[in-house]
């Protein structure tokens, strides 16, 4: 058997060996806390922001979970906080300063990403 000859049929036989299963890529959590009701403002805002991770690559239950956490005045929010926390998120999207507040003291290293916060650093937060 010639050396060509040789390599087609081995290339052969390696082209015909089923692919193994992909490893999976562990599914990443990210929780939002938005600030404000759940109101036709606040799933516009949240729908904006599923179809950026979208856009980036990150589809919702298939790379990446996101969980949504509307809150209002009327609740505690260090302990929402802690709830938060005790889920394990790899980050957390804090849409008000009470939320940041709240979080920042149970957070334990998860980083927090926040908007519509007014002086993080003149808070204590950071």
């Amino acid at each position: 058997m010639r050396r060509r000859e040789f390599i087609t049929l081995i290339g052969s036989a390696v082209a015909s060996w089923p692919v193994p299963a992909r490893a999976r890529q562990p599914m990443r959590q990210v929780t939002i806390w938005m600030g404000r009701p759940n109101d036709a403002e606040g799933l516009r805002l949240a729908a904006a922001f599923r179809q950026s991770f979208q856009d980036l690559g990150w589809i919702n239950g298939r790379n990446v979970r996101i969980d949504h956490r509307w809150v209002t005045s009327d609740i505690d929010r260090l302990s929402l906080a802690k709830e938060v926390v005790e889920q394990n998120p790899d980050v957390i999207v804090a849409e008000t300063t009470a939320a940041v507040a709240a979080l920042s003291q149970v957070s334990g290293g998860i980083p927090i990403i926040f908007v519509n916060v007014s002086d993080p650093i003149g808070e204590g937060f950071c």
